[in-house]
């Protein structure tokens, strides 16, 4: 029988140091580069079981050195933060096997990159559990291997099982690496590491916990029944599990008892070509996308120059328990033990940089930054607590298509002609079965012909930005050094998500923007300024020929005005 590994953990109580006493990983990484510790994209690099490889005198070592040499040289490319073996490193147990593989594993101890490894069944006597004592993986692979190592917190007394902690993302990520047996002492250890790290999302390794069918369906083994019931079910830390020692490759989703989805996945090739071919398992989290994009291959056959026939079928795994991708919310699934700290209110005050025209919070008609640009409602606007993360108010208004608000005739801003640049800002959210035929956000109210154009439709606003009838952003002005309209267009918006959005012109050039990124149909062609002829600006309507119509539908938040270009570390959101 096979066995199964545990991938990225570390030690916890015994040896453990703090953080702050390990150099970071980072630092030490040479030749293929640096993990970034703040990039919400990142890779933690499996590896399943090896035992074939070293097998008395009938292994061969180069599958898994060329696997460790593919992970140093693409630490810096794939953004590899830890790596992680899976258990039966080795057939029999025997010291000489175990050495062997210990040789291998020293380039990592030498460049100190984070990495765990576990007992399976075939690294030990497999009838014991984790009291089983001395024994040949110990000597090789117990914690005291591990004393440099930038990842490695501690082990149980007993030094079968540990736990490391790695930085990606911009946070702390913890990894079990648990025996093939736990002890009733080595599921209290491992208890208590969780407790005293309540915090951190935690990937459970061990080398048996499910097993799948032909299909790809995994369920749990009996031992990892007893896993699941005594240890995962009731720890929502523990949001993704990884297993070996069964064929074939397998998944499975369960719902733990905070009602929250735990993935698990065994992965294991030692019944495929050449003991596996050295096959590495590369789990590619991708924190803005809500996902785990998920690629099995091998390295060794990859850096061949030529394969023979069974090899060529070995080179990369395609199948849907291979390859595939695993959605998460990482937020959401977080929530109930790390949850995000909500961004505190600020001050108006904060807001009223230097430039700013008119500043307009949900929660007065009054011009926050002093300007007397003041508001008038007209129709009905709902006030809300929804709003943006980053907003500087906890507010918002809800526009039901039957109201607006309007600039008060006297405004400054209806005469203003932004000559030297200017920057628009507000925040929007659209409801669910956004439809609203083509509504302004911001808009206003003279069409370009009050300022004497007669290109494009002198009908339309002289500015305006809006959403089409498909949520898509534009942003049309009539400038003054052009007869026409100025139009940057943006891209559908997701419904149920509040964004921010820009128009910044820097007295020459308008750049639309949505969260701080900018957008692609940004025209080139100079547009100098905005036509203004005194006429009130619109907030939630869109007026042509000047006729108020097309109220928008759905939330705005704050919104401001500022008459020099900003950049993007200015924006509200900042």
């Amino acid at each position: 029988m096979t066995t199964r590994r545990m991938f990225l953990l570390g030690t916890g109580v015994a040896a453990a140091a703090p953080l702050a006493s390990y150099p970071s990983a980072a630092a030490d990484v040479r030749g293929g580069g640096r993990p970034d510790p703040d990039s919400g994209r990142f890779t933690i690099a499996v590896i399943p079981d090896t035992q074939y490889l070293f097998d008395q005198d009938r292994g061969d070592s180069e599958p898994l050195d060329a696997a460790l040499r593919y992970l140093l040289d693409n630490i810096g490319r794939e953004n590899i933060v830890f790596i992680s073996h899976l258990g039966d490193l080795v057939e029999n147990a025997l010291r000489s096997e175990i050495q062997d593989i210990g040789r291998s594993f020293r380039v990592l101890d030498r460049r100190r990159v984070g990495y765990s490894v576990l007992a399976g069944n075939h690294d030990i006597n497999s009838r014991t559990d984790d009291q089983r004592g001395p024994s040949p993986y110990l000597d090789e692979f117990g914690p005291q291997r591990f004393s440099g190592s930038p990842t490695f917190r501690g082990a149980s007394a007993d030094g079968y099982n540990s736990y490391h902690v790695f930085r990606a993302a911009g946070r702390d990520w913890l990894v079990l690496a648990l025996d093939w047996r736990m002890s009733a002492k080595g599921f209290a250890w491992t208890r208590d590491v969780l407790a005293k790290h309540p915090s951190l999302p935690v990937i459970l390794t061990t080398h048996e916990l499910v097993e799948a069918d032909d299909t790809g369906v995994a369920a749990l083994s009996d031992y990892g029944r007893r896993l699941w019931d005594d240890l995962i079910a009731d720890h929502d830390q523990i949001f993704l599990t990884i297993n070996g020692h069964f064929w074939p490759p397998g998944r499975t989703v369960l719902r733990n008892t905070a009602g929250n989805d735990v993935h698990l996945h065994i992965t294991n090739y030692q019944d495929r070509y050449y003991g596996g071919s050295g096959m590495i398992r590369l789990y590619q989290f991708d924190l803005a996308r809500g996902a785990i994009d998920v690629r099995t291959f091998s390295p060794w056959l990859a850096g061949k120059k030529s394969l023979n026939t069974l090899a060529r079928k070995e080179l990369e795994r395609s199948g849907d328990v291979d390859r595939f991708t695993v959605p998460i919310d990482f937020a959401t699934r977080f929530a109930g033990f790390a949850p995000i700290p909500v961004r505190a209110a600020r001050p108006a005050k904060e807001l009223v940089i230097p430039g700013t025209v008119a500043y307009w919070r949900s929660d007065s008609l009054t011009d926050l930054s002093g300007n007397g640009n003041n508001l008038r409602q007209v129709g009905t606007l709902t006030g809300t607590a929804d709003h943006h993360p980053d907003s500087p108010s906890h507010g918002s208004r809800f526009f039901g298509k039957d109201g607006y608000l309007t600039t008060v005739d006297n405004a400054p801003v209806n005469r203003l002609r932004f000559d030297g640049g200017y920057t628009v800002e507000t925040f929007i959210k659209l409801p669910a079965g956004f439809n609203s035929p083509w509504c302004g956000l911001l808009t206003t109210l003279a069409p370009g012909s009050a300022a004497g154009k007669t290109g494009d439709d002198p009908s339309e606003p002289i500015c305006t930005l809006n959403l089409s009838d498909g949520a898509g952003l534009q942003w049309a002005v009539f400038p003054d050094n052009q007869n026409g309209i100025s139009t940057n267009w943006g891209h559908e918006m997701d419904e149920e998500t509040w964004w921010h959005v820009a128009v910044v012109n820097d007295g020459t050039h308008t750049t639309l923007y949505v969260e701080s990124s900018p957008l692609l149909r940004n025209p080139d062609t100079p547009a100098t300024g905005i036509a203004t002829v005194g006429s009130p600006w619109l907030v939630g309507a869109y007026a042509y020929n000047n006729i108020i119509e097309k109220s928008y539908h759905g939330w705005l938040g704050d919104t401001r005005i500022t008459n020099r270009p900003l950049t993007p570390k200015e924006f509200m959101t900042h």
